[in-house]
């Protein structure tokens, strides 16, 4: 009996994921052809269909859902495996597989930079998306380790506070509320607030601080990333609720600035990963490195945007 290949594992853990031939080839850096006679080879071998045709996608069928999560499973303990040998030598290597939501995405580069430096062994893979996407990823396995604000009550998770997150309502720098000495909320509620989608940490955020100055949460508008609400705002479209982290090369820059306003909201930055699942030894470094540097780090990659 011939053995299935690591690369066919992989075909059909691709093809499960994307439901297409042609992006699990995209993914793998082959050709559609290339891809097909993986799968179909891993069908001659088990002996069974693996995946069917459903319009223009392509889905599993109950024997291919079964050798997919097997295959995932036998993939992730290979990778594990190579990692523990790397460690056995003094080396950190691996793949570090890390998914952050939107708002963090600005907050990773000062934690990955000095870390994957002094690491050249180590890959890397980030994935960003909303809150849900990466709680989806977590849940999937493609992630070892997420960054969000607040751990998913989905999901048993271990987490770990590693950074404050401040959050602030920012403007264009000539948007005339910022001739004001002072401001106060309802400045701000009739100065067409823009913020993110309901479910995301700055929407919860603001939503909360309304509510607890009793005001009712009413905004202008509501738009799904944070890059669309910067350039709203830096063009003078209202005002934004945002991470500062977010902001922090618009305020460099001076397309955005601070609103003069007592409030001062705060949150936690967490890293976390499932907690029935063993991380390998990269992601067990890098979420070590998080807690102990994260806050020193993002302290002042913040404090030198505002400079």
């Amino acid at each position: 009996m011939y053995h299935a290949s690591f690369r066919q594992l992989q075909s059909l853990v691709l093809v499960a994921r994307h439901e297409s031939i042609s992006r699990a080839a995209d993914a793998m850096h082959l050709t559609q052809p290339a891809v097909s006679l993986q799968i179909r080879t891993l069908e001659e071998i088990t002996g069974i269909a693996l995946t069917r045709k459903a319009g223009r996608n392509i889905q599993l069928t109950a024997a291919g859902e079964v050798m997919a999560e097997f295959s995932e499973r036998i993939l992730r303990l290979w990778e594990q495996a190579t990692d523990e040998l790397a460690a056995l030598q003094g080396v950190t290597s691996g793949t570090l597989r890390i998914g952050a939501v939107t708002t963090a995405e600005h907050l990773l580069p000062p934690l990955l930079v000095p870390f994957t430096l002094k690491r050249p062994d180590v890959r890397l893979k980030l994935q960003v998306g909303n809150r849900t996407e990466v709680i989806n990823m977590l849940a999937r396995h493609e992630i070892e380790l997420a960054i969000m604000g607040t751990p998913p009550r989905e999901l048993r998770t271990n987490a770990a506070r590693f950074a404050r997150h401040p959050m602030a309502f920012v403007a264009s720098p000539r948007h005339p509320l910022m001739k004001r000495k002072k401001i106060t909320l309802n400045d701000i509620m009739a100065a067409n607030l823009l913020v993110r989608e309901r479910g995301s940490g700055t929407r919860t955020a603001v939503e909360k601080l309304l509510r607890d100055e009793g005001h009712a949460a009413e905004f202008g508008s509501e738009v799904s990333s944070n890059e669309a609400i910067k350039r709203m705002v830096s063009a003078g479209l209202g005002v934004g609720f945002l991470s500062e982290h977010a902001c922090a090369l618009e305020f460099k820059a001076g397309l955005l600035a601070i609103l003069p306003l007592k409030h001062k909201v705060e949150a936690d930055w967490q890293i976390m990963h499932l907690t029935d699942q063993p991380i390998p030894k990269v992601a067990a470094s890098f979420q070590d490195f998080v807690i102990e540097n994260g806050q020193d780090l993002v302290r002042r990659e913040l404090e030198s945007s505002y400079r």
